[in-house]
């Protein structure tokens, strides 16, 4: 059984859900607290194993590759003021795995993005990471799903039970069988109305991928109206060869690529932070 070691990061997207603040920065660059979002998830895969990050960048993105990057003059700085634990958090950060960039020229959609990156995948499984979900919780989302793939060898995708009515927000799955949390997927819908839904099983921007994926991504037709190349196409194609299977992961999920969601992932980030919690819990019960 080959052991997976690469994950990949589209994140090549205008983040208009943030303007003006995208304007001039990614949104993977926004912060919780003190660190972007996307380190979070670079963390995610390197606790959960993966060795080789691939990020799929487009125009504007230079500061993903700043931030992975060594910094020297940074470094220096820190140790001439003797601060040393800031020191080891920065130098830790370019150290995390081995970090591969390709770019996407053009805003094609994200199966497009997973297709820029094939010739680093190469004939390898590898796990998908989209910048805008976060599951806190005690065991990394990627290590259950990579803990489903090696029993099931498939495509396993991350899933949350979501309200009916939000059903037009997600790509949702319709189960054919169903097994405590896992679920053999018979149908992907893009995000339907709630009278359409197939179920109420979401599908959040984690994903474990069998190299077939790259095939059938290449034989698809894009759904999209804008004609969009979506992830989403290429596992519908898959699925007529392949059996495809989501995880209902555990852990609070956070969407980040939403205002509210990412102030209330901030907030409780903050609060588990002992040098900042006590005193935010107090403001907070002061706004109260």
């Amino acid at each position: 059984m080959k052991k997976i070691t690469k994950a990949v990061f589209p994140a090549a997207g205008f983040g208009t859900r943030f303007l003006p603040a995208t304007k001039s920065q990614p949104k993977e660059m926004l912060p919780i607290v003190d660190k972007p979002v996307i380190q979070y998830l670079v963390e995610e895969a390197v606790d959960s194993g993966i060795t080789e990050i691939i990020i799929v960048t487009g125009r504007g993105k230079r500061a993903i590759e700043d931030h992975f990057d060594s910094s020297w003059e940074l470094e220096h700085n820190l140790v001439e003021k003797g601060k040393h634990n800031l020191l080891k958090d920065i130098r830790k950060i370019s150290r995390l795995a081995k970090f591969i960039y390709v770019r996407q020229a053009l805003p094609k959609g994200d199966g497009d993005a997973i297709l820029c990156a094939k010739e680093v995948i190469g004939n390898d499984p590898f796990v998908v990471l989209f910048g805008d979900d976060i599951i806190s919780g005690p065991k990394p989302a990627t290590k259950q799903l990579l803990d489903v793939y090696y029993k099931k060898q498939s495509c396993i995708l991350a899933l949350e039970k979501i309200e009916a009515q939000k059903s037009n927000l997600y790509g949702i799955i319709g189960p054919k069988t169903s097994e405590g949390r896992l679920h053999q997927i018979d149908t992907l819908v893009e995000k339907p109305k709630p009278e359409d839904a197939p179920s109420n099983l979401a599908i959040i921007g984690k994903y474990i991928l069998t190299p077939e994926i790259i095939a059938a991504l290449e034989k698809a037709n894009a759904s999209h109206p804008d004609g969009e190349l979506r992830l989403i196409d290429g596992l519908r194609e898959l699925g007529k060869s392949q059996a495809i299977y989501g995880y209902e992961v555990e852990g609070r999920h956070y969407d980040t690529g939403d205002k509210l969601g990412l102030i209330k992932a901030t907030i409780d980030f903050a609060l588990a932070r002992p040098e900042l919690g006590p005193e935010l819990k107090a403001y907070l019960n002061s706004l109260m």
